[in-house]
C-alpha cells in the first residue's frame, strides 16, 4: 500500500471511536492538517478551476470527505466539527464542495430516510457500528435502515465476507465484487470496491481491465456471466474447468467464497438500482466544487440540509387508486378461505409451468438497450450476454425442483463445510428477509402478510425455473399485478433498466419502508436462486 493511502486511512480512523474525547482529538488533527494544506495552496487559489496541482487535488479529496461526514456520520459532534472546518476553509477564500443530488435515494425523500435513526435507537447503534468498521455509512445501509433487524444481519455477513479470515485474499475479494457489480453496470458498487481494492493493497494495473488481472481471476469471468444472467446453464463441467486449471486452479474453499461474493454482489446490484441508490457524496459525481448558478453557496446549507430537492407528491395517484390495498387484502382473505380445495399434483405442475412461461414474456423495460461504459465493461467479458437473449429466442428454462436440491437440506451444509460460519450467516439473512413483518399493509394493522411474502419469493424463483411442489402458483396472479411483475422482473433480471416510474407505479398506496422491504425480498430470493444453481453444480462435480 502506498504511504499516501496509509496516511489517508489513519487520518479518519479515530472518528469511528465510541469515545467522544478520541473523536475530538482525531477531528483536531484533521483540522490542523487541512489548515496546513490550505496555507500551502492559498497563493494558487486564484487560478482557474481547471488547474490541478497534486496538493490541491489531495486537499479537495479531504474536503469532499469532510462534506460526506457532515451528512452521513452517525455522531453529531463529528458532523458539527466538520461543518466548522469547512466554514473556516471557505472564510479563507478556498472553494469548498457542495453535494449533488438529494440524498441516498433518487426514489425516496431524503428526510424520510434520515429520520429513521433519530427515532430508532437500534438503527442508530447499527449505524455507529457500521461507521466504526468501515469509516463510512454508505447509502445502501441508510436505506436498509428502515429495517434494522435485517440491516444488522446484512452488515455482519458482508463484513465477514470482505474482512474476516477466509480462503481468498482481501484484494481478490474486492476485485470479485467489482467483476460481479460490473455485470449489471452498477457503477455505484464498482466505484466503492475500486477504492477498497486499492486501500487493501490491490495492484492498480488490474483496474485497467479484466485482461490485466491474473489468469485465475480471468477464468472466473464465465462463471460470473452465467450466474448473473442464466444460472440454469451452469454445469459441473464449468466447475471442473476452474478446479483443474493447473497452476491457475481454484481450491473448493476458494470457489465457494468466490461464488458467495458473486451472488452477493449480483443481488446487491439489484437492490442498488431497485431503490435508486445515489453516488456517495465523497465519490466522483457525488459533489462539485462549482458554485450554484443562482446564488453563492453557503456552508450553512450543508448543516441545514438545504438543496433543490423536489418532493414527489402522491396525492393525485392515491385518489384514483383508492382501494388498491383493500383489494389485495380481500384477495389474500379469499385465497386463505379456499385453502381446503387442494389441486392435484398434475394441476399444480401445470400452474407452475404456465407461470414460468408467462414470466418470460413480461417486458422488463421501455428502453431497448443499456450499453455499458468502457469504465464498467472493462471489468467483464461479453457485454452483450444477458437475460433478455434467451427469452426472445424462446429457449426453455428447465425446471429445478427444490425437493431434489434445496438450500436447507443441501446448500447450507456445503457452504458451512467449506467456508465455516458463512452458511449460518446466509441462512439467518435469508430467513430475516423472508419472515420480516410488522403485520401492516399501508395504513392497515394486524395483517398477516405471509401469503404475499411467499408469493413474491416464489415468483422470483419461478423466473429462474425453481419449483416448490407444495405451492399453488395460481396464487401469484391473484396477488401480484402487472406493474409489480414488471418491476420485479426488471430489478431481478436487468436491474440497470429500473426507473423511478417503475418504482412509483407499483403499490402506490404503500409506504417507502414497505417498498424497501420488497427490495430486500427480491435481493435475497435472487441470491438464493443463483446460489442453488452454483452449489448444485459443485455438488455434482464432487459426486
Amino acid at each position: 500500500m502506498e504511504v499516501q493511502d496509509r496516511e489517508s486511512l489513519g487520518r479518519w480512523e479515530g472518528l469511528g471511536s465510541r469515545d467522544a474525547i478520541s473523536r475530538t482529538e482525531a477531528m483536531e488533527n484533521i483540522r490542523q492538517d487541512v489548515m496546513r494544506r490550505v496555507e500551502t495552496i492559498r497563493p494558487i487559489t486564484t487560478l482557474a478551476p481547471a488547474s490541478k496541482s497534486p496538493l490541491k487535488s489531495d486537499l479537495n479529496d479531504i474536503l469532499a470527505h469532510l462534506l460526506m461526514l457532515t451528512k452521513r456520520c452517525p455522531f453529531d459532534d463529528v458532523k458539527e466539527q466538520c461543518v466548522r472546518i469547512l466554514q473556516g476553509v471557505q472564510d479563507l477564500g478556498v472553494r469548498i464542495p457542495r453535494p449533488l443530488g438529494n440524498g441516498p435515494s433518487r426514489f425516496i425523500p431524503e428526510k424520510e430516510i434520515l429520520e429513521v435513526s433519530k427515532v430508532d435507537a437500534r438503527t442508530q447503534s447499527i449505524f455507529e457500528d457500521a461507521f466504526a468498521a468501515l469509516g463510512r455509512l454508505d447509502n445502501i445501509s441508510l436505506v436498509m435502515g428502515f429495517h434494522p433487524q435485517y440491516l444488522g444481519s446484512f452488515l455482519r455477513t458482508q463484513h465477514y465476507l470482505l474482512q474476516m479470515d477466509g480462503p481468498l485474499s482481501l484484494h481478490y475479494r474486492h476485485y470479485i465484487g467489482i467483476m460481479a457489480a460490473a455485470r449489471h453496470q452498477c457503477s455505484y458498487l464498482v466505484n466503492l470496491h475500486v477504492n477498497d481494492f486499492l486501500q487493501v493493497g490491490g495492484d492498480p494495473k488490474w483496474l485497467d481491465g479484466l485482461d490485466e488481472a491474473p489468469q485465475k481471476l480471468q477464468q472466473l469471468g464465465e462463471l460470473n456471466k452465467i450466474l448473473a444472467h442464466r444460472p440454469w446453464l451452469l454445469t459441473k463441467e464449468h466447475i471442473e474447468c476452474l478446479l483443474k486449471a493447473e497452476e491457475h486452479s481454484w481450491s473448493l474453499a476458494e470457489l465457494i467464497h468466490a461464488v458467495v461474493l458473486l451472488t452477493h454482489y449480483h443481488s446487491l446490484a439489484s437492490f442498488t438500482f431497485g431503490c435508486g441508490i445515489t453516488t456517495e457524496i465523497h465519490c466522483n459525481g457525488g459533489h462539485t466544487f462549482r458554485p450554484p448558478s443562482l446564488s453563492q453557496y453557503c456552508v450553512c446549507d450543508i448543516a441545514n440540509g438545504n438543496g433543490h430537492s423536489i418532493h414527489h407528491n402522491d396525492s393525485l395517484g392515491n385518489h384514483e387508486l383508492c382501494g388498491e390495498v383493500e383489494v389485495l387484502m380481500e384477495r389474500m382473505k379469499q385465497l386463505q378461505e379456499c385453502d381446503d380445495e387442494e389441486a392435484s399434483q398434475e394441476e399444480m405442475a401445470t400452474r407452475f409451468e404456465r407461470e414460468k412461461t408467462e414470466s418470460m414474456l413480461v417486458v422488463t423495460a421501455e428502453d431497448e438497450e443499456c450499453v455499458p461504459s468502457r469504465d464498467i465493461s472493462r471489468h467483464f467479458e461479453d457485454p452483450s450476454y444477458g437475460y433478455k437473449d434467451f427469452s426472445r429466442r424462446g429457449e426453455h428454462v428447465p425446471t429445478f425442483r427444490v425437493q431434489d436440491y434445496s438450500w436447507e437440506d443441501h446448500g447450507f451444509s456445503l457452504v458451512n463445510r467449506l467456508y465455516p460460519d458463512v452458511g449460518q450467516m446466509l441462512d439467518e439473512k435469508f430467513q430475516m428477509a423472508y419472515n420480516l413483518t410488522y403485520n401492516t399493509m399501508a395504513t392497515h394493522k394486524d395483517v398477516d402478510t405471509s401469503m404475499l411474502r411467499r408469493a413474491i419469493w416464489n415468483y422470483i424463483h419461478c423466473m429462474f425455473g425453481i419449483r416448490y411442489d407444495d405451492y399453488d402458483y395460481g396464487e401469484i396472479n391473484q396477488l401480484l399485478d402487472r406493474s409489480f411483475k414488471i418491476y420485479i422482473k426488471t430489478m431481478v433480471c436487468s436491474p440497470e433498466k429500473t426507473t423511478k416510474r417503475m418504482y412509483e407505479s407499483f403499490w402506490r398506496q404503500f409506504q417507502h419502508s414497505e417498498k424497501v422491504h420488497v427490495n430486500l425480498l427480491l435481493m435475497e430470493a435472487r441470491m438464493q436462486a443463483e446460489l442453488l444453481y452454483a452449489l448444485r453444480a459443485i455438488t455434482r462435480y464432487m459426486t
